[in-house]
């Protein structure tokens, strides 16, 4: 619910903000700005739900999309998270190689490979982490400083 609502707020107030007070209506009040933020969220609201409760295809496709970029997020932020927190060495090569290379994967074993039946998250994530891993190798060792906050960080969860 805390993502829906955000979602509705951030379109009412980008159409308000971005749309209507600087193109449709430049001398709007406060309040009118108000009702047209509620209007909006009313309007998508009832989109949003006509959507959600149709079998057809526009709200598979929208499902798909929503699949299609949780295995992108997964695949490209998933193994840099779990480095972060957990490998000492890790680097910012190691990051942005993980970023790039489990997006990359992701996004190609979706478009040639989706036949196999492997959601693309698990290639994407697993090129992901090897990625991170290498460049992290590869890169200079982070800072003294660096490894003292990781080193106390992780201290205290060993207690």
């Amino acid at each position: 619910m805390s993502t829906a609502d955000s979602q509705l707020l951030v379109a009412s107030s980008s159409f308000t903000a971005d749309i209507y007070k600087p193109i449709i209506r430049k001398n709007a009040s406060e309040k009118e700005l108000l009702w047209v933020g509620r209007l909006v969220v009313l309007l998508i609201s009832i989109v949003a739900y006509m959507i959600a409760s149709n079998k057809g295809s526009a709200a598979q496709a929208i499902m798909n999309l929503v699949e299609n970029a949780w295995g992108i997020f997964g695949a490209a932020f998933g193994p840099v998270i779990i480095f972060s927190l957990f490998y000492k060495r890790f680097t910012y090569q190691g990051a942005v190689a993980g970023i790039v290379t489990g997006a990359v994967v992701d996004v190609l074993w979706l478009v040639l490979l989706k036949s196999t039946g492997i959601y693309e998250i698990l290639p994407g994530f697993v090129a992901g982490a090897v990625a991170a891993y290498v460049g992290s190798i590869l890169s200079k060792e982070p800072d003294s400083k660096v490894l003292k906050a990781f080193d106390e960080a992780t201290a205290q969860l060993k207690d």
